[in-house]
């Protein structure tokens, strides 16, 4: 008999779907899997036969034959084998046929029959949602995070007894309960503030600045004056994520394998801060199957290199097509996927190799040449997409002391930073991919802002970039004096 059950594969974030047909012939008991499996599909095989056998059911004789099609989209991880397994049983009588029509079943199975969680669920349960499935089975470590999809039956499930039951009507699942998207998102909270950074008000306007028009930044100071405290606590003054961008950042994060544990959804704007010795494939993204690395994982947020000089100038090249784009493009062999990866991204350094370039307490020990090799490691264009350069002096004792006057906390900033926010979403409510200042390109200036005589004569990026930080400024400082058209 031929049992056909619904799986998903996916492709950068989408999930497509998967028919996983499965066909008992007479003949010597074999098991053949095709359809583009990579080695963890295939290993499927001794596991589905372990979790039939160890929930009570019949493990069939003779010829059986798997399918996943179709057969041109790779196949990857472990979650077919549930809907293998409930395959196998429709084919061998043992579960109505019928039972799985309308369902998208997946799961990975553990040699006794258990159900363990796996990555990309949410991408799954939206394809479930868009082609107005019935519902959806995963396994219950997973049912928190598909039930954030409205819209849709997420059934929970722990063992494949436990799915076959319910398959069979001898069991009744209750739909896991929907948690508003809403709720979730006003749930979230940050455990560092700007208030706790002493001194450093002209960095600290600098930044606010650059939050206002998602402005990248180069911070530049020596040890110890601040720069990574500062690039910590600048997701606190962006706005929330909103549902949308909640799901983009979330959906991510559970292909990674990534999302925050005892959590659904991602709920507060990413920061992410790789380590210097990142590889190139680590920073990007890449793999056998491509999947998002920490360019993609910064996506909404912020991406912060500390040390950034000491990063290999192959890995610092790989962030201009996402800088000039908001997506990175991972190529392989049979095929190429795209993930989004619209951040800001804040770049901390020393002056010089030493540290101590310009300190006044500490002399430098670098020469001209150390300093300027030690620079050219950030290449021009790179620095052409960096948009403000911020030195960080040492901050004097005086500040640092416990009676020292406290500065404003990210609350206040971020409510500047909302209007600013607010006015570009308005003004650019009918461009796609035009969201903010730093989002537009050259062609776009004549077309949105009416400039003077002196700025129509400046024609290079760095002129489009510093209207754009004017801009920027003027939303901080509560002004309107540019001339906007239409």
């Amino acid at each position: 008999m031929l049992a056909k059950v619904t799986t998903a594969t996916i492709a950068g974030l989408t999930a497509e779907a998967v028919t996983t047909e499965v066909d008992i012939s007479h003949g010597q008991t074999h098991f053949t899997l095709v359809g583009l499996p990579d080695p963890s599909v295939k290993e499927a095989e001794e596991r589905v036969r372990s979790a039939i056998r160890n929930s009570d059911f019949e493990y069939p004789l003779g010829r059986i034959t798997v399918n996943l099609a179709p057969a041109e989209l790779k196949k990857t991880g472990a979650w077919y084998d549930l809907p293998i397994a409930l395959a196998i049983l429709a084919a061998s009588y043992q579960i109505p046929a019928e039972s799985t029509e309308g369902l998208l079943v997946l799961g990975e199975l553990s040699l006794d029959g258990d159900i363990k969680p796996v990555n990309g669920v949410l991408s799954a349960a939206l394809y479930a949602r868009d082609a107005k499935l019935r519902g959806l089975i995963v396994p219950a470590e997973n049912a928190a995070e598909a039930a954030c999809i409205e819209g849709l039956k997420v059934y929970p499930v722990q063992h494949l007894a436990e799915a076959a039951s319910f398959l069979k009507g001898n069991l009744e699942i209750a739909p896991q309960p929907v948690t508003p998207l809403s709720k979730l998102l006003a749930r979230s909270s940050y455990s560092v503030d700007f208030s706790e950074v002493r001194g450093q008000e002209a960095a600290k306007r600098a930044l606010e600045v650059a939050a206002a028009g998602m402005h990248n930044v180069l911070l530049m100071g020596p040890p110890g004056s601040g720069k990574t405290m500062m690039s910590q606590r600048m997701p606190t003054i962006l706005p929330d994520l909103s549902e949308q961008e909640a799901i983009e950042v979330s959906t991510i994060y559970s292909i990674a394998g990534q999302l925050p544990a005892g959590k659904s959804l991602v709920t507060t704007r990413p920061f992410r801060h790789p380590h210097h010795t990142i590889s190139a494939a680590g920073l990007a993204g890449g793999g056998t199957t491509p999947g998002p690395g920490e360019i993609s994982l910064a996506h909404t947020g912020v991406l912060f290199l500390d040390e950034t000089l000491e990063f290999t100038q192959k890995t610092l090249e790989l962030l201009r097509q996402p800088l000039e784009d908001g997506e990175i493009t991972i190529s392989r062999a049979r095929s190429a996927v795209t993930f989004p990866s619209r951040f800001l991204l804040l770049a901390a350094t020393n002056p010089c190799p030493c540290g101590y370039l310009g300190d006044p307490l500490k002399p430098c020990r670098c020469t001209i040449g150390d300093i300027n090799k030690y620079r050219k490691r950030l290449s021009g264009p790179l620095l052409d997409r960096i948009d403000i350069v911020i030195e960080v002096p040492r901050v004097g004792v005086e500040k640092l002391r416990k009676d020292a006057p406290v500065g404003e906390d990210s609350a206040t900033i971020r409510e500047r930073v909302m209007k600013a926010w607010r006015a570009q979403q308005e003004r650019y409510r009918k461009r796609r991919k035009v969201h903010f200042n730093s989002h537009l390109q050259g062609k776009d200036i004549d077309k949105l802002c009416a400039l003077d005589e002196a700025s129509e004569n400046l024609l290079s990026r760095e002129s489009i970039k510093v209207s754009h930080l004017a801009e920027a400024i003027q939303y901080r400082a509560g002004e309107e004096r540019l001339r906007y058209m239409g």
